[in-house]
C-alpha cells in the first residue's frame, strides 16, 4: 500500500508522468478534476480504507499542504513516496502557454505557486523521495533524492 505525493508547480509534468507510469496501477486524486476539497477528502478516505494505491496529483507546494496527505496515509499504514518535479519557473511558463483551454493557468497563478514551492524533506515523513526532471517533450528522468540534489 502506497501513496505517491506529487510536488511541483503547474506545467511541470505531474499529470503526464501519472498517465505514463501509474494510470494502470494507482487511483489518481486530483483537485482540478474533483473541484472541491470535500470531494477530494472523500476519495482519499475511500482509497485509504480500500487499501488502494494512490497518487495525489496536485501542486502540494508547502509542507502544510503535504502534511494532510502524509498523516492520513501513515495512519492507514501506507508507505508515502514523494516525487518532486524540479522545473525552472521560466520553463514552466513556456510549457503553460502551450496548454489548451482550462489547463492553461494564468501566469500570475503559476508564479504564485512557484513562490510558495518548498522542497520536500525527509522530516515530513516520506518513506522515499525522488526528483523528476522533464527532458524533451514528455520524457522524464527519475533520480534518487540524494543523487538529484
Amino acid at each position: 500500500m502506497e501513496l505517491l505525493l506529487f510536488i511541483g508547480g503547474q506545467a511541470s509534468g505531474k499529470s503526464t508522468f501519472y498517465h505514463q507510469r501509474f494510470r494502470d496501477t494507482h487511483l489518481r486524486i486530483n483537485l482540478d478534476r474533483l473541484r472541491t476539497r470535500h470531494r477530494e477528502a472523500i476519495l482519499l478516505e475511500a482509497g485509504l480504507r480500500m487499501k488502494q494505491p494512490l497518487v495525489v496529483d496536485n501542486t502540494n507546494p508547502t509542507v502544510e499542504d503535504r502534511a494532510r496527505y502524509i498523516a492520513a496515509a501513515k495512519a492507514a499504514g501506507f508507505r508515502v513516496v514523494g516525487y518532486y518535479f524540479a522545473l525552472r519557473l521560466e520553463t514552466a511558463l513556456q510549457r503553460n502557454v502551450q496548454r489548451a483551454g482550462r489547463q492553461c493557468i494564468p501566469e500570475k497563478g503559476v508564479r504564485a505557486t512557484y513562490r510558495r514551492l518548498q522542497r520536500p524533506t525527509w522530516a515530513e515523513g516520506f518513506d522515499a523521495l525522488h526528483a523528476v526532471r522533464a527532458v524533451g517533450g514528455e520524457q522524464f528522468i527519475v533520480e534518487g533524492w540524494r543523487d538529484a540534489l
